[in-house]
């Protein structure tokens, strides 16, 4: 029988964050979920609410938090481009000054902590698909830098701690993940793509849309989260967790154009600076540590995620 422990997610009011928290708290975990609300939202948590063994704290992960737990997953960050070049310092400190809290707080409880890093460390990938080996292409001095070398700066500080003071850690890659509870303005091509089409409102693809990207379903990511958080203690990653099934970005268009049902038009818009050309994951590693990969087809995940925005159109409430 599994035993019951106590999980923190930091972030859990946030898209994967919240599908996170539904999931351990259906394994039997007791759940706190930590979050300032800056991308996050209750709405993405009120189910939960009422559950026994969930709580919920605001609190910014760039201050100290004191809390007894077992596991942690360092979720909290704004992950689009739209909400962390906002406030492109308060990104960075998020990142790096976030894992020095949540790094610290596991030193001291000698609990596990697991960080939620991105497919963003590779930059404008030279090597493709991208494997965990490849140091990446990185413009530090860009307008994506903030999340970017932030990320990389909290991989840094894992295995510094795991190094130096033997904490516990685990460091997934996350790559493109996509599904209900999404921010309906975070700027990324499934979310813009699907209100937009829902709307009747052009359609914006960036350049051609020739460039590439690769979806994962957020069932399959979260599984992959706790595979990896559930391996032994010598398991410490960096492991990419995606899907590496590669399409264009137009093709993604014509696939939600045609599940909208809507006679959305392309509009082009010039490339933003340091935007990928190309991305997908390597997912041997996962395949083989965590016996792990997509399940969701594309067409059966973005099905579920129109739905989704669809039902809260029809309610005009902010849809994550």
């Amino acid at each position: 029988m599994m035993s019951r422990k106590r999980v923190l997610v930091t972030g859990g009011a946030g898209f994967i964050g919240s599908h996170l928290c539904e999931r351990l708290l259906a394994q039997g975990h007791q759940v706190l979920c930590v979050d300032n609300y800056f991308t996050g939202t209750r709405d993405n948590i009120a189910h939960l609410l009422t559950h026994p063994q969930f709580e919920a704290m605001r609190h910014d992960v760039t201050f100290p938090l004191y809390v007894e737990v077992d596991e942690i997953y360092n979720l909290a960050c704004p992950a689009s481009p739209v909400h962390y070049q906002f406030d492109p310092v308060q990104t960075t400190k998020t990142s790096i000054s976030g894992a020095l809290n949540m790094l610290g707080l596991a030193k001291r409880l000698k609990a596990k902590v697991l960080q939620a890093s991105t497919s963003e460390v590779y930059g404008d990938p030279e090597v493709h698909p991208q494997t965990e080996d490849y140091r990446g292409s990185v413009n530090p001095l860009g307008p994506r830098a903030c999340y970017d070398e932030g990320k990389r700066c909290a991989e840094t500080l894992f295995f510094d701690y795991k190094r130096q003071h033997g904490v516990r850690i685990k460091v997934a890659r996350i790559f493109n993940t996509y599904g209900p509870r999404m921010h309906p303005q975070d700027g990324r091509v499934v979310s813009n793509f699907i209100v937009q089409a829902l709307q009747g409102q052009p359609v914006t693809i960036y350049g051609e849309g020739t460039q590439t990207r690769s979806f994962c379903f957020v069932d399959d990511l979260v599984e992959g989260l706790m595979r990896l958080m559930d391996t032994p203690d010598e398991v410490t990653g960096p492991v990419n967790l995606g899907n590496p099934h590669e399409i264009t970005v137009r093709e993604l268009a014509d696939r939600v154009i045609a599940l909208c049902g809507a006679g959305a038009t392309l509009e082009k818009r010039p490339l933003p600076q340091d935007d990928p050309t190309r991305r997908c994951p390597d997912i041997g590693l996962a395949r083989r540590l965590l016996s792990w990969e997509p399940t969701v087809p594309l067409e059966a995940g973005l099905a579920r995620t129109v739905a989704y925005f669809e039902a809260r159109l029809r309610t005009n409430m902010p849809a994550a």
